[in-house]
């Protein structure tokens, strides 16, 4: 039998229940673990994405078990006498609703809000229409995530001890009549309707926002790193962005870095050796924001940002066949690798605009060497990019 009838319930409303119970008891300890494992881990986006992809399935399971639940008869309470009991019951399986829906939901906003980690599994793409990349919807969702997260442990642990007291101590069918076959109770079922038990559970909600806005889970504090001395040039910097894209678990994450100078010198008419100049360009590391992975990224394995502060291009500028290049080394954790960046250059009324694109090998640098010394879960190539204004000062 498909469909629920007054007395007890059909087949599709039982897969859906066990289905999204085994999920919900195998989505919760992925994150658990996930989080337990130190960021350079290379397993922890494999167990992240997991976790996504499973919440995800809850997620629509969850919307189509409603649709099916307003649709059917709902089955009678088999305790109707105890109106302290059905109430708290239906007040739980308002909890429970909303929090297959609402945990998702939020953990999808916080995944669409940044970039990289862990992907869902899943050939729809990684971001939410509406949702913009930003470090503070991220954060928000996070901790909305988390928050109702522990709303759903406390009605599950709930509903779970409801169920065991109607088999073990009351000895009904209420357990029972959810197994697989059809079984019809011993006893009478009386419709029940609790119209506050909604109200309730709202107000549970609520309450459980305000204790979290009470522990400041909903403060964003952003890591300061002490700004660079401006660098002192013939050419001033206007503005401009230095950028870099990796590749995780094959999907691109992309950052930039917040604060960096450049010092160059730069004259059209090229020396006898076709030299034009020569730029220093200091990076702070700290300034990076890279997605989801940031604090990763300054991890002792990869950056190492504490130690190594700062990363240095030094180079000449100069031109051949009409094509400019910066000719140089480029100093990351320590290690000094030589480069050359092409680069494009206009300059009108003493306005030069420049950019350019290069990939770099982060093994080169030692960056991952230890946690991801192949390209199982993060690519070698990181591809930088560059554009500026500057004007002649």
């Amino acid at each position: 039998m498909r469909s629920n009838t007054l007395t007890t319930y059909g087949s599709v409303t039982k897969t859906f229940h066990w289905l999204i119970a085994a999920l919900i008891l195998t989505v919760i300890p992925l994150g658990v673990i996930g989080n337990g494992l130190a960021d350079a881990d290379p397993i922890k986006p494999v167990i992240f994405s997991a976790h996504k992809t499973i919440g995800l399935t809850i997620f629509f399971l969850a919307i189509f078990r409603i649709i099916w639940a307003i649709a059917q008869p709902k089955p009678g309470a088999l305790n109707a006498e105890k109106k302290v009991e059905t109430f708290l019951a239906y007040m739980v399986h308002y909890l429970l609703y909303a929090s297959l829906i609402i945990i998702p939901l939020s953990g999808w906003i916080h995944h669409a809000a940044t970039t990289g980690f862990a992907p869902i599994w899943w050939p729809f793409g990684q971001s939410l229409p509406f949702v913009p990349v930003d470090d503070g919807v991220a954060h928000t969702a996070a901790s909305l995530h988390i928050i109702f997260e522990r709303v759903l442990i406390l009605a599950f642990i709930l509903h779970v001890a409801g169920a065991l007291k109607h088999h073990v101590i009351d000895k009904d069918d209420t357990l029972r009549r959810m197994l697989p076959g059809t079984i019809e109770p011993s006893t009478p079922t009386i419709a029940v309707h609790h119209r506050a038990a909604p109200i309730a559970a709202l107000a549970i909600y609520a309450a459980a926002l305000g204790i979290g806005g009470g522990l400041g889970m909903f403060k964003h504090d952003t890591i300061q790193a002490e700004a660079l001395a401006e660098a002192q040039s013939d050419w001033v910097v206007q503005d401009g962005t230095l950028s870099i894209t990796v590749k995780q678990l094959g999907s691109d994450v992309e950052g930039s870095f917040a604060d960096w100078t450049a010092a160059i010198t730069f004259d059209e008419t090229p020396d006898p050796e076709g030299r034009h100049g020569s730029v220093e360009v200091i990076v702070s590391i700290p300034s990076l924001t890279l997605g989801s992975v940031t604090s990763q990224a300054m991890g002792p394995d990869f950056f190492d940002a504490e130690t190594f502060a700062t990363a240095v291009f030094q180079a000449d500028i100069v031109s051949r066949d009409g094509e400019y290049a910066a000719e140089g080394t480029l100093t990351i954790r320590g290690q000094e690798v030589p480069m050359t960046l092409p680069f494009e250059l206009d300059i009108t009324d003493g306005l030069a605009t420049m950019s350019a694109t290069t990939t770099i090998n982060r093994m080169d640098f030692g960056i991952g060497a230890s946690s991801q010394p192949g390209e199982g879960s993060l690519a070698f190539a990181v591809t930088l990019v560059v554009a500026l204004t500057a004007q002649r000062s």
